[in-house]
């Protein structure tokens, strides 16, 4: 029993320190740019040592990397829980797409993941990484309205890539515009006019 109590508090030390390192480290590229901040900066600023940091991330790319998949899997729990309550299926579309844009304005998500991360990680990386996060779920929700026969462009998977890289454009712009709130609702209101295109109960 001993041992494995401290086996946990073990355990739970390390998702500290690498919780706190996580931490750290996007606050300071936030603030302050992923070039000009270095391991000794975020050792410094978590309260660790360097060692520590090797402990859990080989450099600082691969720290870069963790906090993007971090910062996309609490975007997709945000999104998820959104739509969550939704039954129609473009309701919950619609709840999805509008959390994610709000996501969007957050400081550390759109500059970390949606301006830093590829040409940090690589096009290639990002999207395997976006597969598993928001972008993905709205691929597959898109492609479930196909399977209902509620969405029918030449390529379905496709036209569900282009769509969500619509939104991705849009938050782009967003923190720029003069009236976030308006860009908003015109970016929604484009992807509910593409998806009715493609719609046969509508169109």
């Amino acid at each position: 029993m001993t041992e494995i109590a401290t086996r946990s508090r073990r355990e739970e030390y390390a998702d500290t320190t690498r919780a706190a390192l996580l931490d750290a480290a996007c606050a300071l590229f936030v603030a302050g740019g992923y070039n000009q901040v270095g391991v000794e900066a975020i050792s410094r600023a978590a309260r660790v040592t360097r060692g520590a940091f090797y402990h859990h991330f080989a450099d600082k790319p691969a720290l870069f990397e963790a906090l993007v998949i971090r910062l996309q899997a609490e975007a997709l729990a945000k999104v998820s829980a959104a739509s969550a309550e939704m039954t129609d299926p473009a309701d919950r579309l619609n709840a999805g797409s509008t959390a994610f844009l709000d996501i969007c304005l957050e400081p550390s998500y759109r500059r970390l993941v949606i301006e830093d991360a590829p040409a940090i990680l690589g096009a290639a990386r990002c999207r395997e990484i976006e597969e598993g996060s928001v972008i993905g779920v709205m691929v597959a929700a898109l492609m479930d309205r196909h399977e209902a026969g509620r969405f029918n462009p030449p390529d379905p998977r496709l036209a569900a890539r282009m769509i969500a890289s619509m939104l991705c454009e849009a938050a782009i712009q967003l923190p720029a515009a003069t009236n976030p709130e308006r860009m908003r609702h015109d970016a929604l209101e484009t992807v509910d006019r593409v998806l009715a295109a493609f719609d046969p109960v509508r169109v």
